[in-house]
């Protein structure tokens, strides 16, 4: 399907289930799917972080977008990520995503290399002329250690070389340099990725969220938008709390064993689980699973979120 000219709404970066022997698990995709579009979601975003898209090979990819794309039949936008350490290589995806049918490409900078703003910006006119489809920066120096800035953004997004802006950085002020630089803008989508103060992004002007979160609880994020839309600001805000306090799932993990990707992402497929929207919370290798009593504080925080009965 054609994406608008602003892409809008709760846009979840869709988890991928796996089976015990780490392949695709592609019923418990399609059904994760079904669940996040029966959470009224705008569009869905797959091969992301939450989408474990850094431990997944390149056939594994490919399997997501066929099943994805061709589970949702053109009912609502999908965004595909082409993350990787360079352009070429980026490239490469991109030719896989456009082949599945993708409506949108999601990228970041380039990393692992040391790279120049100079380089970013090749790097994005590059894969914009290779795709053909509107291309999202995604902002997330955490991981890639290069940030994209306001100014770089805007320039791109005037040139026409960015559809939008897909905004994990946690840096609240340069969000807002690029709302206020995007006002004149009238094909140009700001999405917020981070899932704690989407009630304030919004307020700021953003168009916008991608959850991890929204994973676990699509209509949470939803409902919270469309306060948002509303004006209705001291309900958006009470929804946001509750997020809030579901989030602190992810930290079940125990840090002497595990890194926080584990426990973030092991929370998320537990939660899916416990659900009953996927057959088991298996994680790409070397990421380590949540234990027994983990998971029985996952099973806490959603009934304490009246997500389970």
């Amino acid at each position: 399907m054609t994406l608008p000219s602003r892409l809008t709404g709760v846009i979840p970066p869709v988890c991928t289930p796996l089976t015990p022997d780490h392949e695709v698990d592609t019923a418990s995709l399609t059904a994760l799917v079904d669940h996040l579009i029966d959470g009224g979601v705008s569009g869905l975003f797959v091969l992301g972080s939450t989408s474990e898209v850094a431990y997944l090979p390149d056939g594994h990819r490919k399997v997501v977008l066929d099943t994805v794309v061709g589970h949702v039949a053109g009912r609502l936008p999908v965004l595909a990520g082409v993350i990787d350490t360079a352009t070429l290589r980026v490239i490469d995806h991109v030719r896989t995503a456009v082949a599945a049918g993708v409506d949108g490409i999601v990228v970041t900078a380039p990393f692992y290399t040391r790279t120049h703003p100079a380089e970013i910006d090749k790097h994005f006119r590059m894969v914009a002329a290779a795709a053909g489809l509107p291309v999202f920066a995604y902002d997330l120096p955490v991981s890639v250690h290069s940030k994209v800035g306001a100014d770089l953004v805007l320039q791109l997004a005037a040139d026409g070389v960015l559809a939008g802006l897909k905004d994990s950085s946690g840096d609240e002020g340069n969000l807002r340099n690029v709302i206020l630089g995007a006002r004149d803008l009238t094909a140009f989508s700001i999405l917020t990725g981070s899932e704690l103060t989407v009630d304030n992004a919004l307020w700021m002007g953003a168009d916008g969220v991608v959850p991890g979160l929204g994973n676990v609880d699509p209509h949470g994020y939803v409902k919270l938008f469309k306060h948002a839309a509303a004006g209705e600001w001291e309900a958006a805000r009470t929804e946001q709390e509750r997020l809030v306090r579901l989030f602190e799932l992810i930290g079940v993990g125990d840090p002497a064993r595990m890194g926080p990707s584990s426990s973030a992402l092991g929370a998320f497929k537990a939660a899916l689980q416990l659900r009953g929207v996927i057959e088991n919370a298996m994680m790409a290798p070397p990421q380590i699973p949540l234990n027994t009593d983990e998971i029985a504080q996952v099973e806490k925080h959603l009934i304490t979120a009246n997500l389970l009965a």
